[in-house]
């Protein structure tokens, strides 16, 4: 399994087909696998997937100063922010690390619309109705295999057994 690509989302057949070659064999543990690939592939699209989203499911913008807060290396430095600021940070980065997907950014925030791509290539475009942040089209994970490219986050890897 070490030549395989497991940060891509790919079709479940390609998934097994892929996993049979390498491995040749399937046990209680393979087996497992390939039901939480289906598991996953078979969850409907949502925002929160994609960009942070707050409990709500409303969009999250990076908070000001959340780089600096980041990269700040010692306490005292992390100090200088406000207990309303830190708060802030750290529900936003809570935010980030629940994303199933990598590189998606936000293109378009209208009255009844988001419009989000992924930053590595544009064609890569997905719409979601504000009023209940689901596709316009009903969609699934499964949906997206069609493209070229989907990054699979940690999240997404930890939730369907594989680690890196």
């Amino acid at each position: 399994m070490q030549n395989y690509d497991f940060h891509r989302l790919i079709p479940m057949t390609s998934f097994v087909i892929d996993y049979y070659s390498h491995e040749g064999y399937a046990d209680l543990q393979s087996l497992q696998l390939m039901k939480n690939y289906a598991s996953f592939l078979k969850q409907p699209l949502s925002l929160r997937m994609f960009v942070p989203t707050d409990s709500n499911g409303e969009l999250m913008k990076e908070p000001e100063d959340y780089i600096i807060w980041k990269e700040a290396k010692s306490k005292i430095r992390k100090d200088n922010f406000t207990v309303e600021q830190v708060e802030k940070f750290k529900l936003y980065e809570k935010a980030k690390k629940e994303l199933l997907f990598e590189g998606f950014k936000i293109a378009y925030n209208g009255y009844s619309v988001v419009r989000i791509v992924a930053s590595y290539d544009d064609s890569i475009e997905l719409s979601f109705k504000k009023d209940n942040l689901n596709t316009q089209i009903p969609a699934d994970v499964e949906s997206l295999t069609h493209y070229d490219v989907i990054y699979l986050s940690t999240a997404s890897l930890k939730l369907i057994g594989i680690s890196k």
